[in-house]
């Protein structure tokens, strides 16, 4: 059984330790009923069963070693708190091959009868800066 988190850098703990262990129900605890998802597999969802369905179960069984970076910034103002974080797992390429999957993360919590809950949360890959990825501005040259 997961313990409530005391505080946004508990919370963050917590869910990370969920997601490294594909913890569905734990995850669900610690997010709001009506939040509001943007994910590296699903693109918007709201309502935490849709985020579980269409964002958590397909990343999590497919990840491992999923952990937050230690330089997470976190700020709390009365009953509301956003982290912004890094986060890097190991993933497996469709060649079998291993690779590291590096992202971020940010998360809006509300403490909704003294619980802190996500009501917002949005992962992301971290950008490629190639002109592939990017395109070319139109009369502008990349050196």
């Amino acid at each position: 059984m997961t313990s409530t988190p005391k505080n946004p850098e508990e919370w963050l703990r917590t869910f990370e330790n969920a997601v490294r262990g594909s913890d569905f129900a734990a995850g669900r605890t610690m997010f709001a009923g009506d939040a509001v998802a943007f994910g590296t597999w699903a693109r918007a969802v709201t309502g935490l069963d849709n985020i579980e369905r269409e964002q958590w179960q397909n990343v999590w069984p497919r990840i491992r070693d999923f952990h937050f970076e230690s330089d997470a910034r976190i700020r709390t103002t009365g009953d509301s708190a956003w982290i912004a974080a890094g986060w890097v797992t190991e993933a497996t390429a469709p060649d079998g091959t291993p690779f590291t999957r590096p992202g971020r993360g940010t998360f809006v919590l509300e403490r909704r009868d003294g619980k802190w809950l996500a009501v917002h949360s949005h992962f992301s890959l971290l950008p490629s800066q190639s002109d592939s990825a990017h395109g070319q501005l139109p009369g502008r040259s990349v050196s």
